[in-house]
């Protein structure tokens, strides 16, 4: 079976996990194939480096090299070099580069600088981490470069910022006016990714920020097209339970583009798509969706056996709809 999955960060990458694990646990399902397709809308040059967030999230899991308290980051990290940095007066400071870390952002812009495109640097990186051992490909959504910039509006007046200075140094905490996807005019989808879509049995969206990662994936010309156009079932996992997001500031970016926090207005974004929908069980009652089928469950991630379990009632959906 080949399975093909859109994702962004942290709740992405530990859905996927859990998804690996329900699969390897599974008589029959152990040798299926997994491509993910990761944001790169987030990446950002920092330090004269490239440095892609979604998809080092996402490799550094999948590969057992995560920092499993902040969901990103190496494990067993150390911050010396950013501390230098920081003697030096260098900024920013507000986004944290560990040395390990670091030794990733420089191999993948010494490999860019050299004309390497961004598809075989990642594939590269990949091998480090053994994916390929697990059955996973990680493709980016482009191998153009884009970057997402937030408008808002502060005592400086109205202005864009790179979509990490509105995540992480302000935490969310000014209102976004938009989303600009600064480059996606010129971009076009990542070698294999259109065929991993239309070649997929199941595609799964994990609960990943529908606005800013999956958002931004289905922004890439093609993408969107191909799966309307798939034979394969659409099966999603909302992001909010109750209307909150478990982790993140999804709730923030749904309101910048006028789109209310619940499981039924999230599916919305996908309404032209989507098969299914698993969403908490207390958020079920409320959902109605014209074509797609609704299921509740718990949705709490709360250890890799719990993201296993969600990730497979997700799998048992799509294998259900594909046989009707």
């Amino acid at each position: 079976m080949r399975i093909t999955a859109l994702a962004g960060g942290v709740g992405g990458a530990r859905f996927l996990r859990g998804l690996r694990t329900h699969l390897d646990r599974t008589p029959g399902l152990d040798d299926t194939e997994l491509t993910v397709i990761g944001n790169t809308g987030d990446d950002i040059s920092l330090f004269g480096l490239r440095v892609c967030p979604d998809l080092d999230t996402l490799m550094y899991t999948l590969g057992g090299g995560i920092h499993e308290g902040q969901g990103w980051g190496r494990a067993d990290e150390s911050h010396r070099v950013q501390g230098e940095l920081a003697a030096y007066g260098a900024v920013p400071q507000w986004f944290g580069l560990g040395d390990l870390d670091l030794g990733t952002h420089v191999v993948r812009s010494q490999w860019l600088g050299q004309g390497v495109t961004l598809s075989e640097v990642t594939e590269r990186l990949s091998r480090r981490w053994g994916l390929a051992d697990h059955r996973v490909r990680l493709l980016p959504m482009s191998d153009s470069p884009v970057e997402t910039h937030v408008v808002v509006e502060d005592e400086e007046g109205q202005r864009a910022i790179h979509f990490q200075e509105w995540w992480v140094r302000h935490q969310a905490a000014i209102p976004a006016q938009r989303f600009v996807a600064v480059g996606m005019d010129r971009a076009t989808p990542a070698p294999g990714v259109l065929d991993a879509i239309r070649q997929a049995d199941v595609v799964l969206l994990p609960p990943s920020n529908p606005v800013v990662s999956i958002g931004i994936i289905l922004g890439v010309p093609g993408v969107r097209d191909a799966l309307r156009g798939t034979a394969a079932p659409v099966v999603g996992v909302s992001p909010l339970i109750g209307g909150l997001p478990v982790r993140g500031h999804a709730d923030a970016c749904l309101s910048a583009i006028g789109v209310e926090a619940t499981a039924s207005a999230v599916a919305g974004l996908y309404e032209d798509f989507l098969d299914g929908w698993l969403v908490s069980e207390e958020d079920a009652e409320g959902v109605r969706l014209p074509r797609a089928t609704v299921q509740g469950r718990p949705l709490l991630m709360t250890d890799r056996d719990a993201a296993a379990d969600i990730a497979g009632a997700a799998l048992d959906l799509a294998l259900q709809l594909a046989r009707r």
